[in-house]
């Protein structure tokens, strides 16, 4: 290890994705969505 490396400061963190958020509320929400997207679809006879 060289010593511009131990002497980096740590990479400040720039407002992406959250790792510690609800996931399973955003996997249902998503899995929602794409339902009622079909449902949408095929009530207006676009398949």
């Amino acid at each position: 290890m060289t010593a511009h490396i131990a002497t980096a400061p740590a990479r400040a963190r720039t407002g992406g994705p959250q790792d510690d958020g609800p996931k399973i509320f955003e996997h249902v929400l998503g899995w929602t969505l794409v339902v009622v997207l079909a449902m949408l679809v095929a009530q207006l006879q676009l398949v």
